[in-house]
């Protein structure tokens, strides 16, 4: 594909995720699920034709909400959306050659450690911005209060005692959705572009996936903080939250090494996934599997082998 072609492409992925986010205006149910698909175009474009690809759609895309909206409606958008997804794609891409010729693409944990890390920033940066655990808790029980009222709680005493522990934990769970969508997003992209051979990369094997030491550290840390109180136990819990997204995905790397030592593994995902769907407290079960494999190495014993794709200190 040429030059110019790779240009407009890429433009036209990211006018194709600004849409897609602007959706949230018709205000009707189905819309959200067009809102959640916002960063497919944008990883398409970068997981396709590259990182420059990527940049050229997050602009447009930019450029296409601050003419729709405004300044700041713009930046939220760009923070939540083109930014990170250029940031992964750009280490997804990377690539280092072998001495027998072969390839290593970057690996898997790695990438998730990124994807924790940008969450994380954001929960600091909300913290910063927003006024501190105060402010932050302040103005979501105000919000979530008026929303709960509107529905007829008949109970005032019980849906404050609701909103203030919503209160606490909504930027850690707002951004482990985030991460979660960022993950379906990405995985999608990578689905449909290497089942048109489109990819960039070859597709990243679940099962190889070993988390940075970082991680694991980063855990202990905030397990220490919920103790100390104030600010600290506000940030620890916050933490804590974020953190179980890449020892979700650890338990998942558990969960598909062990399938392959059945006889029918599709048929163990598929029926797993689905409980998950449906219930969610699979997801739970899981991230303690994905803890426990940072010490037992779990996924090692299973495939009999060194682990393959990021298990690397730091």
């Amino acid at each position: 594909m040429g030059r110019a072609a790779t240009i407009a492409v890429a433009a036209l992925c990211g006018v194709v995720a600004a849409l897609l986010y602007l959706a949230a205006v018709l205000g009707s149910p189905g819309a959200l699920i067009l809102v959640y698909l916002t960063q497919l175009p944008l990883f398409i474009a970068g997981l396709w034709l590259g990182t420059a690809a990527a940049s050229i759609a997050g602009l447009a895309a930019t450029l296409v909400m601050l003419a729709a909206s405004d300044m700041l409606a713009a930046a939220v958008f760009a923070a939540l959306n083109p930014v990170p997804v250029v940031l992964l794609v750009r280490q997804a891409v990377l690539a280092r050659q072998r001495s027998d010729g072969g390839v290593d693409w970057y690996p898997p944990g790695l990438l998730t450690g990124w994807l924790t890390g940008l969450a994380l920033a954001g929960v600091a940066a909300s913290v910063l911005l927003l006024g501190g655990p105060a402010g932050i808790e302040a103005g979501l029980h105000q919000l979530l209060d008026r929303l709960l009222g509107e529905l007829g709680d008949p109970n005032p005493a019980d849906r404050d005692t609701l909103v203030s522990l919503l209160a606490v934990v909504m930027p850690g769970v707002a951004a482990a959705s985030w991460m979660a969508m960022v993950v379906v997003n990405g995985a999608l992209a990578q689905g449909l572009l290497g089942r048109f051979g489109a990819a960039w990369r070859p597709s990243p094997d679940l099962a190889t996936l070993a988390l940075p030491l970082w991680i694991l550290i980063a855990l202990a840390g905030a397990a220490a903080a919920t103790t100390i109180g104030g600010i600290a136990r506000f940030l620890g819990i916050n933490a804590m939250i974020v953190l179980s997204v890449p020892f979700c995905l650890a338990g998942l790397a558990v969960l598909h090494a062990a399938a392959r030592r059945l006889s029918h593994p599709a048929a163990v995902l598929i029926s797993f996934y689905v409980l998950a769907g449906l219930f969610g407290w699979p997801l739970l079960i899981i991230a303690v599997v994905g803890m426990f494999e940072s010490w037992l190495r779990l996924r090692r014993r299973l495939t009999g082998r060194g682990s393959i794709g990021g298990n690397i200190d730091g």
